[in-house]
């Protein structure tokens, strides 16, 4: 089998289990209608149905395809109805777009995972004057955009935790590069900021060559990894900050016969590196649960048209205690897949 078969083999994998589609944009919206008028006590009376627009990055990634499974969970647990919509394409244009649509349909909600922090500014003051409340979840505009934001997991232990898992497989010493998605996207930036300062605090014998972006797109991760493959001879490992980077890159490391050579670690989810796991091309892969993240996004979005904030120790329904500083929510813990236990995980 040759190697163009095999990556072509990977993609249309990915294809299918993203169930991508042609449009420009992607929308679902689940409307949950309750048999009677459900009565909604709060510091006031909300009396219509609560709509929520949930923006992904990209629409079509099984990552977010997950958290949308979430939230259509969390729709139907609460009464209220989500129009998930998104790009087809990891940019801030697209976003833009899609969130002057959802100012047009009027809803309660914005809720964004933000492709660039600034650029996304102007829409989202727009639907700010229009009555809209706006919070951010797993990528973060400005604060001044948006009324709170809905992390996953804390930015400095995420890329510390990284950066000991790679040291870790790497014996503490040699080569590395990143590859990463979007260069604007603030959750991806603030990881592999501290997964620096871990690297420079801790592993002085570890050498960052590079950092790549491959904008949310596989096929661009895989030849990115074939480039820097042939860049660097003495390469002993890799990173790959995004859910689709993974994948790509051991699927390039099969094909070119670097598979274990070169150690990989990252952030993905367990169905998309389940065989690569299994078979050692990759080590560890880190992420958290994206469908309790769209969960929690939307609890939490309700809560704000109803004028109740997030808290510090907060319990939420199916979600668990969540952290709270007055500006952002941090879920809870990452979790760690490995070859020994990626088989209890599903999504």
């Amino acid at each position: 089998m040759n190697k163009t078969f095999k990556f072509f083999a990977l993609a249309f994998f990915l294809f299918l289990l993203a169930s991508c589609s042609l449009s420009k944009e992607y929308e679902v919206i689940y409307v949950d209608k309750p048999t009677e008028q459900m009565n909604h006590e709060s510091n006031r009376n909300h009396e219509h149905e609560i709509v929520i627009g949930l923006v992904p990055k990209i629409a079509n990634i099984p990552y977010f395809l997950a958290a949308k499974e979430g939230a259509l969970e969390a729709a139907k647990d609460l009464n209220v109805t989500v129009i998930y919509k998104g790009p087809s394409a990891a940019t801030a244009e697209e976003q833009i777009a899609v969130i002057h649509e959802l100012i047009e349909q009027k809803v309660d909600v914005i809720a964004v995972s933000a492709n660039d922090p600034k650029k996304l500014g102007t829409v989202l003051q727009q639907a700010r004057e229009k009555g809209i409340k706006v919070i951010t979840w797993d990528a973060d505009t400005d604060a001044k955009y948006r009324d709170f934001f809905v992390n996953m997991v804390d930015a400095e232990q995420m890329g510390r935790h990284i950066m000991d898992l790679l040291a870790l497989e790497m014996g503490e010493r040699g080569k590395y590069v990143i590859l990463t998605g979007s260069p604007t996207a603030a959750n991806l930036n603030n990881w592999i900021r501290w997964l620096k300062v871990q690297q420079e605090e801790y592993y002085p014998e570890l050498e960052l060559l590079d950092v790549e972006y491959a904008n949310e797109d596989i096929h661009k991760a895989y030849n990115l990894t074939v480039n820097l493959l042939k860049k660097y001879d003495d390469l002993k490992g890799i990173i790959g900050i995004s859910t689709v980077n993974p994948p790509a890159i051991a699927q390039a490391l099969k094909d070119y016969g670097k598979s274990g050579d070169i150690k990989v670690v990252g952030t993905s989810t367990p169905n998309m590196t389940r065989p690569y796991l299994k078979e050692d091309v990759l080590q560890t892969i880190t992420l958290w649960s994206p469908q309790k993240l769209g969960y929690l996004t939307i609890a939490l979005a309700k809560n704000l048209v109803l004028e109740d904030l997030p808290y510090d120790g907060q319990f939420v329904e199916n979600i668990g205690n969540i952290s709270f500083d007055g500006d952002m929510v941090i879920m809870g813990q990452p979790i760690d897949f490995t070859k020994e236990n990626v088989d209890q995980y599903d999504f």
